[in-house]
């Protein structure tokens, strides 16, 4: 790392530590704002469903690229070769994300929801829908690796891809019938899920790509990180912030006025982000593959894609289904639970990784 570079993002975590400082005042203030305007504003939520592209809600799309471009754009891509000969680090994060997490929200649907058939198989497609959007800024707000980040979103998409169906298959109708419980369907093409991926990664990632490309040749290095990405970096909370309030504004009636089921489903949520998270943290600190990226292992295994999970979920159940509302409550428990893991896993940094965490490495703003 050059002195460049480092002075490069100490200025980024300048401008951004107002915003860090108070970041879980703002997500608090967007989620009440969110459930008021839910609450208060009739027909909102049925407009803001309504504002969108062949399934695909317009303005969390918006919120979501905005959210994503920064961190895209801070990525070296001059690096990743060396993210992928992290052979420890990919594999555990397939193990991860399509072994182990299925399974365990099959386990925690199973027995915490049985006598909720509908929330358990809504809570099922979520444990299926790894996560290729919102990570990638619990991974940058934690100091995580970002090109690491940005490798295992991308092998998440593939995977997504060619197995969400067959993986839905498996574990809403073969694993029950093996286990003698009720069998479900799911009706899911790859073009859905192709279509989730390039919208809110393919577009960031591209985006960001040609960002750093064309900075770097065209105004250098320097300029490109001293001075473009102290510009562009609180977007990426700004982004996130119009995001928590469009969610919560979409289903703040719903969710208001069924809070004893909402706590239902919040349950194993709570447990399966815990497990994941603490799981793929203890894999990394195991594995010695150091702070930034055993924090980029965990919050890619502990993440969903919530809007895979509510399209399949809708387009499968209908709109007003139980699947569908487990599907809705999903990034809603997310969002705080994973931002106090943020917090979680700062304050574990020099506890258990020592001088090997400085805020000097590549993997911090």
């Amino acid at each position: 790392m050059t002195d460049t570079s480092t002075s490069a993002q100490d200025a980024v975590a300048t401008r951004l530590s107002t915003l860090d400082r108070f970041l879980p005042v703002w997500i608090g203030a967007a989620m009440a704002a969110g459930l008021l305007l839910g609450r208060l504003v009739p027909g909102l939520g049925s407009a803001l469903s309504a504002v969108g592209v062949q399934g695909i809600s317009l303005p969390i799309a918006i919120g979501l690229l905005v959210m994503m471009y920064p961190v895209l754009a801070k990525v070296r891509y001059d690096r990743l070769d060396e993210v992928t000969a992290d052979r420890k680090l990919m594999v555990t994060s397939l193990l991860l994300n399509w072994l182990i997490g299925p399974a365990v929200m099959f386990t925690l649907a199973w027995l915490l929801l049985a006598d909720l058939p509908e929330y358990r198989t809504g809570l099922i497609i979520v444990g299926l829908a790894r996560c290729i959007a919102m990570v990638i800024i619990w991974n940058d707000l934690a100091r995580g690796d970002r090109e690491a980040a940005a490798v295992l979103v991308a092998l998440n998409s593939l995977f997504q891809v060619a197995m969400f169906a067959v993986l839905g298959w498996f574990y809403l109708s073969v694993l029950p019938g093996w286990l003698g419980l009720p069998e479900t369907g799911i009706d899911v093409s790859p073009w859905q899920i192709a279509k989730s991926v390039l919208i809110f990664l393919g577009i960031p990632l591209l985006a960001g790509y040609l960002s750093r490309r064309l900075g770097e040749r065209f105004k250098g290095r320097h300029w490109y990180e001293t001075r473009f990405l102290p510009r562009i970096g609180p977007w990426a909370l700004y982004g996130l912030l119009f995001t928590i309030v469009i969610l919560f504004a979409l289903q703040g009636h719903q969710i208001t006025s069924q809070p004893w089921d909402v706590a239902r489903i919040a349950i194993p949520l709570l447990a399966y982000f815990a497990i994941m998270w603490a799981g793929g943290y203890a894999l990394g600190f195991v594995l010695r593959l150091g702070y930034a990226r055993t924090t980029t292992l965990a919050f890619t295994a502990a993440g969903n894609n919530f809007e895979l999970a509510i399209a399949v979920a809708i387009a499968t159940y209908g709109v007003t289904s139980g699947q569908a509302l487990a599907g809705v409550v999903g990034p809603l428990i997310e969002v705080p639970v994973l931002i106090g893991l943020v917090y979680v896993s700062l304050a574990l940094r020099t506890r258990l990784f020592g001088a090997e965490a400085d805020p000097g490495g590549a993997a911090v703003d």
